[in-house]
């Protein structure tokens, strides 16, 4: 069964943080709220943790998983950023966005679009997922929070938090809770891996996007 913390959603205890980050680098998984839905992560780095997560929501190794950055700069130890998706980032983060980058060596095969070489990016705005990132020391693996089940997809995503956490208390290590109810719109995605940024995904802020785009254009 999962261990429970709760944190105030301004102002995270650090002593508590400090808890979660030992627990991560010694391969613990978690169910956590990030500035869209709930999220399943763990620390980048633990690559029994990351099998962990590919194992809970059924996802084979040629499926990249997203994690989240503290900052652009973060970013770019991570992945390759062109001027133009750098100008476009710097306005958008942080934010529920995703950006699909070519990848560095940094980022584990295991994380990674094997055929592609690209990976998928976060900046959360999010006090919880800020101090954690900052604690930890490294990126943290985000994966929205639905489990396949006998007839396909388990609809976790949108539940409340009450049923939502019953539903994952048995399958991870620890359950953050910090007084918000579970989001039910993903990010939006933009893929800027190739010569011409591209929208694969309309999410939380699509809104706020196309209207600076538009102005921008």
């Amino acid at each position: 069964m999962a261990t429970f913390y709760n944190l105030h959603p301004q102002n995270p205890q650090q002593r508590t943080i400090d808890e979660i980050k030992d627990a991560l680098t010694r391969g613990a998984i978690m169910l956590y709220p990030t500035d869209t839905v709930y999220a399943i992560g763990c620390d980048l780095n633990s690559k029994s943790a990351v099998e962990r997560v590919r194992e809970l929501k059924n996802l084979s190794n040629d499926k990249p998983l997203t994690f989240l950055c503290s900052s652009l700069s973060n970013i770019s130890e991570y992945a390759l950023v062109s001027d133009e998706a750098y100008r476009i980032m710097k306005r958008l983060i942080p934010g529920p966005y995703t950006f699909l980058l070519p990848a560095t060596k940094l980022v584990p095969k295991l994380v990674m679009s094997p055929k592609r070489k690209t990976t998928g990016i976060r900046v959360p705005n999010q006090q919880f997922c800020q101090a954690l990132l900052q604690t930890l020391g490294n990126p943290i693996i985000s994966t929205s929070a639905h489990l396949p089940d006998e007839e396909g997809e388990f609809p976790t995503i949108g539940l409340e938090k009450a049923k939502l956490f019953d539903a994952l208390e048995n399958l991870v290590d620890l359950i953050i809770d910090n007084d918000s109810e579970p989001g039910f719109e993903v990010s939006t995605i933009i893929d800027f891996s190739t010569d011409s940024p591209a929208i694969i995904r309309q999410g939380l802020g699509w809104e706020e996007l196309q209207n600076w785009l538009t102005v921008k254009n």
